[in-house]
Parts: structure tokens; C-alpha cells; sequence
């Protein structure tokens, strides 16, 4: 297993993979696949300085990844990053989720992040216990605000303040 700095050449597996959790209705809003094309944008805007995505490689196989994004987009939160996390359907359950988190986690202070954050469908109970795992706590809930095929469902906000979690 390698953790590594996605390139362009990564991001049809990306979408790939992101697309594979769209019908879940477990972990995106999106309800709808994406285009690579339409994910070109987002994939220049990361920075491995800054907001970096990586994915997790299983015997040369990109597996999943994770994305750093700024929160909000003005610049008081710039110490402050959503994390997204997306694993390939055939490698969950298989821990690499939580090396992901964990690896965000202790690399935050080289990024400059002091806060980070994941908003989480309040159904998704194996993302929130992972997050919870690794001491984020709920920041907030939004009840209904999603609506996924004529379903209302609640948004959890889960919080970490980098340096207050336990070491892991």
C-alpha cells in the first residue's frame, strides 16, 4: 500500500471511483456521474503544498484517494481544510480509509491546516465512525437538506482541531 501525490494522469480513476459512490447515495450529493472533463478544474486546483490529493495504491492499483479543499473560500479560513475521502468499491472495508485519515492528519501541520473538517450524510454511520475514531467530533447537523431521490437527509459536520486529537 503507497499513499502518494495524484497526478493528471490519476483522474479518470479518480472520477472513476468518485462516480462508483454516486448511486450509493452514501457519501456525495452529486446524483448524477461527472465527466473527467468536468473535474479537470478541481484536479489543477489542488496543491501538494497546500491542498493536496492523494491516492492509495494496492499492488500498483489506485484503490482511493483524498482532497484537501479550502473551506469557504475566504482567507481567515485558509488554516481550515474539508477532507473528502472515496475508496473503490472492491478495496473498502479494507482499512485504507483510515490510513488516508490518518495520513491527513499528521501532514496538517506541514499544509499549514489547523482545523479540518468532513461533512458527512448522518446515514453514512462507517464514515462517521471513522471520523470519529480519529477524534473529530460533530460540529454540526443539518437536518434535511439533502435530497436524494425524493429522500430528505441530515448533513453532519465533523470537526478536528489539529494538535487536540490524541496521537494516533
Amino acid at each position: 500500500m503507497t499513499i502518494r501525490y495524484a497526478t493528471e494522469v490519476d483522474l479518470p480513476t479518480i472520477v472513476a471511483i468518485y462516480n462508483a459512490a454516486i448511486p450509493t447515495r452514501m457519501a456525495t450529493a452529486d446524483l448524477e456521474s461527472v465527466s473527467v472533463e468536468s473535474r479537470l478544474n478541481w484536479f489543477r486546483g489542488r496543491s501538494p503544498s497546500q491542498r493536496p490529493l492523494w491516492v492509495v495504491e494496492v499492488e500498483g492499483v489506485v484503490a482511493g484517494w483524498l482532497s484537501f479543499q479550502s473551506f469557504y473560500g475566504r482567507p481567515a479560513y485558509s488554516k481550515t481544510a474539508e477532507i473528502s475521502i472515496y475508496i473503490a468499491p472492491n478495496f473498502q472495508r479494507c482499512g485504507l480509509g483510515r490510513k488516508l485519515l490518518a495520513q491527513a492528519i499528521h501532514q496538517s501541520p506541514n499544509l499549514g491546516l489547523k482545523t479540518l473538517i468532513g461533512f458527512i450524510f448522518a446515514h453514512n454511520q462507517p464514515s462517521l465512525k471513522l471520523f470519529e475514531t480519529f477524534g473529530f467530533k460533530p460540529w454540526g447537523h443539518l437536518p434535511n437538506i439533502a435530497d436524494l431521490d425524493g429522500i430528505e437527509c441530515d448533513l453532519v459536520i465533523m470537526g478536528l482541531r489539529i494538535g487536540d486529537e490524541e496521537t494516533r
